[in-house]
């Protein structure tokens, strides 16, 4: 029942799989779809609170990553979305970097070595660079608090008050933290898109990844998440499409795929699938993705359009039917 995995590889992609039945079930996931990386949520992603892990299924969990080789090095887990480190009102925050503790501490229960998180949002009532101090400050102390997480900070696409769209902002927060062993970088390619980061060319990709080398470092860089964009280059939206498919288009991937700077790290699938949540459509892209591997020449594709899935339809048809 299971896709073949690569070996042999310097590319590990995979996607975000499930963990429902219990946390040990995303190894499952990931191995029906072919992945040599997974992502997962922690806990329910919309929750403040989670029952504990069940210790049978932390045990599972271990067991199986080492039965079927994924190294915490190429497991991503993902942060709730609810945690926001850089809100300047000082309860609030305290809520956010308790459910952010107990998820490194999460990681640590399940042998895991790297969390991404979303750096958090002024809300309209700091400044960006207090509100970057604040989130700084957080991971300091997170990090005092455990032993040997990384914690991972994604870049953003931008609206509103949001922290993070911006190389130079990540910069900063590296810059304040103390331990700079245990801090990193992902970049999702469709929030670096909607920021205005430009990847659909080789000069534009270069342009891009030299600035991320300059402001950040491609030692700090933990993982990618690679998604297309249905919405077009700067425009602030987080609008995930599938892999070739979005106004990013099919070659800026092949340049992500042969890209050596991008080895050893996960390449996780966050793109959208269909009506069922068939995991086969993630399947089927990273057969895509790495069948771009070698491939020299540019890919040039007419997919401008915004990507509509099928899961989007099933959508529209039920609103009409009702």
């Amino acid at each position: 029942m299971f896709a073949k995995r690569l070996s042999n590889i310097t590319k590990y992609v995979g996607a975000h799989v499930s963990i429902s039945g219990g946390v040990q079930n995303a190894i499952t996931n990931s191995l029906f779809i072919g992945g040599n990386a997974f992502a997962i949520f922690l806990r329910n992603q919309r929750r403040w609170t989670a029952p504990p892990l069940d210790p049978k299924n932390i045990e599972a969990f271990r067991e199986n990553c080492l039965q079927h080789n994924y190294a915490s090095k190429f497991i991503l887990p993902h942060g709730s979305y609810l945690i926001n480190l850089g809100n300047p009102d000082q309860e609030k925050r305290e809520k956010s970097y308790q459910a952010f503790l107990e998820d490194l501490r999460r990681c640590e229960l399940l042998g895991l070595t790297l969390y991404n998180f979303h750096p958090g949002s002024t809300v309209g009532n700091c400044t960006k660079e207090q509100s970057i101090q604040h989130i700084a400050d957080c991971i300091n102390r997170a990090l005092k608090e455990t032993s040997n997480v990384t914690c991972v900070i994604e870049n953003m696409a931008g609206s509103g008050n949001i922290i993070g769209s911006r190389f130079e902002e990540l910069a900063d927060i590296i810059s304040r933290v103390d331990d700079k062993n245990r801090v990193g970088v992902c970049i999702d390619t469709c929030h670096a898109f909607a920021a205005g980061y430009d990847l659909r060319t080789n000069k534009a990709y270069e342009e891009t990844m030299q600035e991320f080398s300059r402001h950040i470092g491609f030692q700090y860089l933990r993982g990618m998440h690679l998604n297309d964009s249905e919405t077009e280059l700067g425009s602030l939206r987080d609008r995930h499409a599938n892999i070739g498919k979005g106004h990013i288009g099919l070659e800026a991937f092949r340049l992500i795929m042969n890209d050596d700077r991008l080895n050893e790290i996960p390449l996780i699938l966050e793109t959208p699938i269909g009506p069922d949540d068939e995991l086969s459509d993630y399947h089927k892209e990273i057969e895509l993705l790495y069948g771009l591997i070698g491939k020299k020449s540019p890919i040039t594709t007419n997919c401008v359009k915004t990507h509509i899935t099928e899961k989007n339809k099933a959508k529209r048809k039920s609103k009409k039917s009702k």
